[in-house]
């Protein structure tokens, strides 16, 4: 069995100043609490809290950005060493090396290495003032699974969670930082992504006053595994299957949907033309691990 135990740590934002060594003692606690757990998430921006002024923003986020090799996320790193686990740290600003303004994912492995990190593809415009991203990210955790990131807004684009399954993602996590009323909507996003792409789903909202909380789990036929029932602070496991995702994919959804295996040989290739190319029959299938575009 491919088993991922997970811990959802649905917190508020912390003080830049003080957010690495707080988020340090918290995940060693939690640790002790839950040793069996591979894997800790925190919600978007959460260790970068800056005002909310829309006119304070930008020059909020550029005092905090730092490049990806800086002081924050090698601290984050190693409070993932010392409690010999996976950390998504939720985001981080990051400088960018032509001085760009990113909001990052990262990654930090059990050897307290920098694993993997995405760049939000799709900021929330207007109020994010952010470069958009430009690739998409999955990353391979030995002996259990590949996972994929994406982050809060993201999750409202179809093409993301369509394209990180094409990579082999296995689940899907999306740091959060959602503070208005359309966390119903992505509730629905998230049991859809799951759905349609047969991938579990995380995501990890931030807890009042930053975001209205209410995380979730959703497997890879959309049923919700488990959900934070408010906005309050809130610490949620679960422990991840991911041979279910083999399950749904080879059997289908409810024994029924199997859309992975829908085109066949000999079909012709489906036009897509808002994207100027084509979904080629021949390659109509999740990358397995290890396997890459390359």
């Amino acid at each position: 069995m491919r088993l991922l135990p997970v811990v959802l740590a649905q917190s508020p934002a912390r003080d830049p100043k003080t957010a690495t060594g707080e988020l340090r003692s918290e995940v060693a606690t939690l640790h002790a609490e839950f040793p069996q757990a591979k894997a800790f998430i925190y919600p978007e921006y959460h260790t970068c809290r800056v005002s909310s002024l829309p006119n304070e923003r930008r020059a909020a986020y550029e005092q905090v950005a730092e490049p990806l090799d800086g002081p924050r996320v090698t601290a984050l790193c190693a409070a993932a060493a010392e409690s010999g686990i996976w950390l998504v740290a939720g985001t981080v600003i990051e400088k960018g090396p032509r001085g760009e303004l990113f909001n990052t994912a990262v990654v930090c492995s059990p050897a307290g290495e920098l694993a993997s990190y995405y760049r939000k593809a799709f900021p929330w415009r207007p109020f994010e003032p952010f470069t958009p991203g430009t690739g998409f990210t999955v990353f391979d955790i030995p002996d259990i699974g590949r996972a994929g990131l994406a982050i809060c807004y993201d999750l409202w684009f179809p093409e993301v969670a369509r394209q990180l399954a094409w990579m082999g993602a296995e689940v899907i996590v999306y740091p959060t930082q959602t503070s208005t009323s359309d966390r119903d909507q992505e509730l629905v996003l998230a049991q859809a992504a799951a759905i349609a792409n047969q991938v579990f789903v995380v995501s990890v909202n931030a807890a009042m006053p930053d975001g209205v909380g209410r995380s979730i789990i959703a497997d890879p036929e959309g049923i919700v595994r488990v959900a934070a029932p408010s906005e309050a602070p809130a610490v949620v496991t679960d422990v991840l299957d991911l041979d279910a995702v083999t399950r749904v994919r080879t059997l289908g959804t409810r024994g029924l949907n199997r859309m992975w295996s829908q085109l066949r040989a000999g079909d012709p290739p489906l036009r897509l033309p808002v994207y100027g190319g084509a979904i080629d029959p021949a390659t109509w299938h999740p990358q397995r691990r290890g396997e890459s575009d390359e």
